[in-house]
């Protein structure tokens, strides 16, 4: 992964900047969102995508970035992350997992959320609602004075030990600003007290990335897509915070993705 410079808490104009980019990226995910159902395809949605972003004064963050050739990183069932939009269509049971990004005066977005269609098996709405509660848990411990790893702790505990999922070890979160990828790694595992300090107005993207069988992944051919090594499926979901000295803010807003899943007859809400 590549990363910025050091560590630098942010000022609330640029605080600002990374939430109007943050709650473009919520938005577009709803809109995605009021799409997804059988028959439709992750070409179609990416395309859906750009269209708004691009209509809403931005661009897209990931589109381009070390080549990336997508606006969204569409990665359905055994896809972990970084999946390249395709032409296959999607069907009842699938989970997609959809990571977008902005980028508007010269800041970033970044939230990712897992889209379940209708019927779901219980085991995979398990997963889902694990990797909801572990990324939560790992928000609760982004306050000052704690470390990196108090986060990574709570959510590898919450998924690994408590409900015997397995957490990626390769792919981690990251902190956020003018570059989409900045210090520090945010790793959805580890130790109470370790790792990085946690200082007030620090940006960073937690997104813990759960698989319901082993944590080993691989690599697709096209370079980008990360898939689990045993085909079990896996789940993703991301906030972008600031960490404030009473405690997480959110710059993104699932609450409105979670209207339009619950507005769309074809998707579970979990």
């Amino acid at each position: 992964m590549v990363f910025g410079p050091k560590i630098r808490a942010k000022t609330e104009e640029e605080i600002g900047y990374l939430k109007e980019n943050c709650l473009l990226v919520c938005e577009t995910l709803a809109l995605i969102a009021s799409h997804i159902k059988p028959g439709i395809t992750g070409m179609d949605l990416d395309e859906i995508a750009e269209e708004f972003i691009r209509s809403k004064g931005s661009v897209p963050g990931f589109k381009g970035l070390y080549d990336f050739p997508a606006t969204l990183c569409i990665s359905p069932n055994s896809a972990v992350v970084h999946g390249i939009p395709h032409n296959q269509p999607f069907s009842e049971g699938d989970i997609i997992s959809i990571d977008c990004g902005t980028y508007k005066n010269g800041f970033y977005g970044d939230a990712a959320y897992t889209f379940a269609i209708a019927p779901v098996k219980p085991p995979v709405e398990k997963l889902l609602k694990v990797t909801r509660q572990a990324l939560q848990l790992g928000i609760d411990m982004a306050r000052p004075g704690k470390r990196v790893g108090d986060i990574g702790f709570a959510i590898q505990n919450h998924c690994e030990r408590v409900n015997r999922f397995s957490i990626v070890r390769q792919l981690v979160g990251h902190g956020i600003g003018s570059k989409l990828h900045e210090p520090p790694e945010i790793p959805n595992f580890g130790k109470k007290g370790r790792g990085a300090k946690l200082i007030p107005n620090m940006t960073i993207a937690i997104e813990p990335m759960v698989n319901m069988g082993r944590k080993e992944i691989k690599q697709d051919p096209d370079g980008w897509t990360i898939y689990t090594r045993d085909g079990s499926p896996s789940a993703h979901f991301e906030h972008s915070i600031v960490v404030r000295e009473e405690g997480a803010e959110l710059l993104s807003d699932h609450k409105i993705i979670d209207e339009s899943v619950k507005n769309n007859e074809f998707l579970a809400l979990i």
